[in-house]
């Protein structure tokens, strides 16, 4: 697979220009971009595949969500619908896509909105929810047209955007450069006791600049829970699992199956996997396959929401989903708290500077 993404190197040079062009055009103004006066903060990355949105987006939601009126907006991508959408009690995930359906239901009292364009999108969703004060932008730092007063950028420890190429010989969609735009980096995916010395390795790669904050997180999964009655199951080394998933990089998945149980076999789908009946008889035919008396089947709140649907169908079978959190290492998880609150609050007090 490497060797064939080299012979694609042509192809990464175009591909490459044509970004370096765009953004050239929006750093002289030729290409305009929109600011509103409300805080708004960004989270993407300079790469495609998973290197955390979801759940740092989920972390924010958390920090947030008690203190103001805040939304998320997202592309909805893969979604079967397009334009702006705000979700509401009857809405799916195939009309919103994966992760803003996951936001929706675990996090009911807050808005979550949808639109490919978003610099029509965010004046509809204030329009349609004034209340909010401020806006939580997903996988949007290549979005130009809207300014972010906050710029969140996430690199994969595994995979940093200093030691990537362009699309599609690598996986970076945007350039290297435009890292300079971040507020905060962070270093997602690493090892939970992952030792200060590969801290400062990792900081002289990136080298951030003088005003750029640096940090680091880690995955912690949490208890399953039943997808349909939400019972909690622990796991442990008796139990056999049956991994369903479809999502861009299951490997830190897997990684923890293979710490915390017996054993586990895996049915793999395409990142966005919409499921089937027939995927749904493939699954309980691979599950009933495994003679283990102790066995259940185990998933990711991604592909739950796309699960959800076979609701009577899933009442007996032991699907149990696996929650994901953002665990900040060295002790920083306050300094981050601290500097996304202090941004929100120099909005009611004047310090911040408006976008033009």
């Amino acid at each position: 697979m490497r060797s064939f993404r080299i012979l694609l190197f042509p192809f990464s040079l175009v591909y490459g220009a044509i970004v370096i062009i765009r953004n050239y055009l929006f750093d002289k103004g030729f290409l305009k971009s929109t600011g509103f006066n409300i805080p708004i903060i960004g989270v993407g990355n300079l790469s495609v595949g998973g290197t955390g949105k979801s759940p740092m987006v989920e972390y924010l939601i958390g920090l947030l969500k008690d203190r103001y009126a805040i939304a998320t907006l997202s592309r909805g991508y893969k979604r079967r619908t397009t334009g702006y959408i705000l979700a509401t009690e009857q809405t799916t995930a195939i009309e919103i896509g994966d992760e803003p359906m996951q936001f929706h239901i675990k996090h009911p009292e807050i808005a979550v909105a949808v639109g490919e364009q978003r610099i029509e999108a965010v004046p509809q969703l204030l329009y349609d929810r004034p209340e909010i004060k401020t806006i939580i932008l997903d996988d949007a730092y290549q979005h130009r047209s809207i300014i972010a007063g906050l710029n969140i950028l996430l690199t994969e420890f595994s995979n940093l955007y200093a030691n990537d190429f362009f699309l599609p010989t690598g996986d970076l969609r945007d350039q290297k450069d435009s890292a300079k735009r971040a507020d905060i980096i962070i270093v997602t995916k690493c090892k939970a006791g992952m030792h200060e010395s590969e801290q400062s390795k990792v900081r002289n790669i990136l080298q951030p600049l003088p005003h750029q904050h640096l940090f680091f997180t880690s995955i912690r999964y949490g208890l399953p829970y039943h997808i349909i009655d939400r019972s909690n199951r622990h796991l442990n080394r008796n139990t056999e699992v049956l991994l369903v998933c479809g999502i861009a990089n299951p490997e830190p998945l897997k990684k923890y199956l293979q710490d915390e149980t017996k054993s586990y076999d895996a049915m793999y789908y395409d990142d966005h996997h919409i499921f089937s009946f027939d995927d749904l008889k493939e699954i309980r035919k691979r599950f009933n396959s495994i003679s283990h008396e102790e066995k259940i089947i185990v998933t990711t709140e991604k592909d739950a929401v796309r699960l959800i649907k076979f609701k009577e169908e899933l009442q007996a079978l032991p699907l149990y989903v696996l929650p994901i959190t953002v665990s900040f290492l060295f002790n920083r998880a306050m300094a981050f708290n601290d500097l996304v609150v202090n941004f929100i609050e120099s909005y009611k007090t004047g310090d911040h500077i408006q976008p033009e």
